[in-house]
Formats: structure tokens, sequence, C-alpha cells
């Protein structure tokens, strides 16, 4: 049994990482059980370099295996953003309907054809003798003109992955596992841990 820390506080996150590991011999903690671990500022300018602040910051508290995401919803129609500061876009206490509702304000006058936009996942592991390796993951969709939906979490209510007409939160767990980039980049790091655990 390989012990991991999820270096989040995120609650639904933290399931929707627990459910795509639970198959595996990883027993998973989160930071709920050290509560005295430090908050870590993602104050980088890449997922990847967020993802590994946090994942390398908990490891070296914790003394085991860290296992760190950073993801948001880049736009094409508004450059990449929100991009890196994807959970606060529409300020530091936004939740998430102020920041899908200032997303919606931002492309209001742009036309169905030009709201595409992609999720992106990047997942950092850092053990605790310094080795780290991360992972991507990608989904790509369209942003809707209303919200949809009351599962999931961020911006999944306006968002549709491509080939699809339900948003993320309008589809179960299963559905949306089954294309999530968080999934996708899950599974890579599952392989790797396979790889070096031999």
């Amino acid at each position: 049994m390989t012990d991991i820390v999820l270096a989040t506080r995120n609650l639904k996150k933290a399931e929707e990482l627990t459910r795509i590991l639970a198959d595996t011999s990883i027993r998973i903690f989160t930071l709920d059980s050290f509560p005295d671990c430090p908050e870590v500022i993602e104050d980088r300018n890449t997922f990847e370099g967020n993802a590994l602040k946090k994942a390398i910051a908990v490891s070296q508290h914790t003394g085991l295996i860290s296992v760190a995401d950073d993801s948001g919803l880049e736009v094409d129609a508004l450059g990449g953003a929100p991009g890196v500061i994807s959970a606060y876009y529409a300020g530091v206490n936004a939740t998430d309907y102020d920041n899908i509702l200032k997303l919606l304000n931002k492309l209001k006058d742009v036309p169905d054809e030009k709201r595409t936009a992609r999720f992106v996942c990047c997942i950092a592991i850092v053990f605790p003798n310094g080795v780290q390796e991360t992972f991507f993951g990608y989904v790509n969709g369209f942003i809707g003109r209303e919200i949809r939906g009351n599962k999931g979490f961020g911006y999944d209510p306006v968002f549709y992955p491509s080939g699809y007409n339900q948003t993320f939160a309008e589809m179960t767990s299963e559905e949306k596992d089954s294309v999530s980039h968080r999934k996708q980049a899950l599974l890579k790091l599952k392989k790797y841990l396979q790889n070096y655990r031999r």
C-alpha cells in the first residue's frame, strides 16, 4: 500500500481524485489529516508551476508522497483567460457562480462558433526524496449561454465537452470521468506509479 497525500482542501476535487484512483493500491489522505499544513499561495503563471509548488510544500511538510493538481478553463475568444486564475476570476473571494457570471458576461457578444474552450489539468507528484513529475490532461468543448445542471463544480454548468449536448454539470460522475481532463492526467499518473514501483 502506497500512502499519498492529496494537496487540496477542495472536498469536491478530493472526491473526484479519490474516485478515479479507487481501484489502485493507494491509500489516499487529504489535507484534513494534516490540519497544521500551511496554505500554499498559487502565484505561478502556469498550471504546472502551481501544481508543483503545492506538491513540493505538502510533501516537505508531511514527509509523504504528495499529489497536487492545478486546473482551469481556457477560452479561445478571451485569449486563454481565465486560465490559471480560473478559481478567482471574479475576485479573490469569488464563488463559482460569480466566476461563471463574469465569464458569461465577457462572452455575451461572442457568436456560438467562437465560444470554443478547453479544460486543462496538470497533476504533479513529488516524492520525499525530491523526485517530481507532471502529467497533463485536456478536454475540448465550448461555453454555453446559460447555466445548466447542478452537479460538478467550477465552470461545469456552462462547459459542453465536444460531442455532447450536456454540460459537465448535467452529467453523472461516471459520464464526466470518462472524458474529463483530470481523469486523463490521473491515468497517466497511475501508469507512472505502476512503473515506478517496479
